[in-house]
């Protein structure tokens, strides 16, 4: 029974190589002919038909000539005469696995975005150093805006300041810290005093006009009532509307009185509590007229809120075309299985002859 057992250990071991070799092209290939992994039961077969004619006493001629007597060595020689026979089981698993037609498979994504060209319109006037923001109406602007620009990797956006005039202070670009870096350099006494919202806004519609983006908009927030410039609000909305710009208006300040500016002593200024007059109106209108929205931001927190709104109202949009191609793997398998048929035959032509 030992020298039978020995005799076995070289095909349980083929079935364990042969088995991991199919169960690797099962976990890491897609399988094109499954079906072919039923092959895998002549191994099986032939294993099982071995066993029967060790376990009756038909060996081979060449265990015929073996030594009968006990010891390690002898059932080593018993097990050494059937390699020939568990190199086959061996090839025929392989076989089985490269008839299954391992493939391995690569996706490729041709990504495109559907682009949308944003200019942050942001009013510098005196009035947005009031206290009813923290530390103030300009830098809870700007901290905000910068947290904007930080979430849109995928856009273009420019930044325009306006007081009683109107600049371009970053055009429009996907350098996403040239725009916080402009946000950030922004303060009140740049330009003439006043607040010209109709200058600001013309001046962003100007920034888009020539853009082929598939989507274009102007973020306007202002704190006051026009009350300078030499072009309406709603003059600029209609021009912003003619180049299918959507325009969302922010009024910024708490309702009521607020401690704002009221007068300038040197570089620091005087303030006092003074009643928040926002032209909602116009700015209802601007955002009505061109398709956008009017949002009012009483504190900072409603204020993050409303860009977090806008945020989600101008998805980026992708268009993905995915491209799968398939790679047979199934040769390092048949090769496998052709140097154990090539191995087998040495073995029976050469080496168990020469110890029969």
């Amino acid at each position: 029974m030992k020298r039978v057992m020995w005799s076995l250990l070289p095909h349980a071991i083929a079935l364990v190589a042969g088995a991991s070799g199919m169960a690797y092209a099962s976990k890491h290939f897609e399988l094109a002919m499954p079906w072919g992994l039923a092959f895998a039961g002549l191994a099986v077969a032939l294993v099982g038909l071995r066993a029967w004619r060790l376990a009756t006493g038909r060996f081979p001629s060449a265990m015929l000539n073996l030594p009968v007597e006990r010891g390690v060595g002898s059932r080593m020689l018993h097990a050494v005469t059937e390699l020939p026979f568990a190199l086959r089981g061996l090839a025929l698993l392989l076989l089985a696995a490269a008839a299954a037609r391992p493939q391995s498979s690569s996706s490729i994504e041709d990504l495109t975005r559907e682009g949308i060209d944003i200019v942050l319109a942001l009013d510098l006037s005196a009035s947005m150093l009031s206290k009813d923001f923290d530390p103030d109406r300009l830098e809870a602007s700007k901290e905000v805006a910068t947290q904007f620009v930080e979430s849109r990797p995928d856009d273009r956006i420019g930044v325009v300041a306006y007081e009683g005039e109107a600049f371009t202070q970053v055009p429009l670009t996907t350098d996403q810290r040239v725009v916080m870096n402009g946000i950030e350099s922004l303060e009140t006494g740049l330009l003439t005093g006043g607040t010209a919202i109709g200058m600001g806004l013309a001046t962003a519609v100007t920034r888009l006009r020539d853009s082929e983006a598939e989507s274009k908009v102007i973020i306007l927030l202002t704190d006051g009532v026009n009350n300078s410039g030499s072009i309406e609000p709603i003059d600029a909305a209609q021009l912003a509307k003619l180049n299918n710009i959507r325009v969302y208006t922010i009024g910024v300040g708490t309702i009521g009185k607020a401690r704002s500016p009221v007068a300038k002593n040197g570089n620091r200024y005087r303030y006092d509590w003074v009643e928040v007059k926002i032209d909602e109106d116009v700015l209802k209108t601007i955002a009505r007229e061109t398709g956008g929205r009017y949002f009012r931001a009483t504190n900072e927190d409603k204020l993050a809120a409303i860009y977090d709104e806008i945020d989600e109202l101008e998805k980026t949009r992708f268009n993905v075309l995915r491209y799968n191609q398939k790679t047979e793997e199934f040769l390092p398998f048949a090769l496998l299985a052709a140097l154990a048929l090539v191995a087998e035959f040495l073995c029976r032509t050469f080496f168990i002859r020469s110890i029969a």
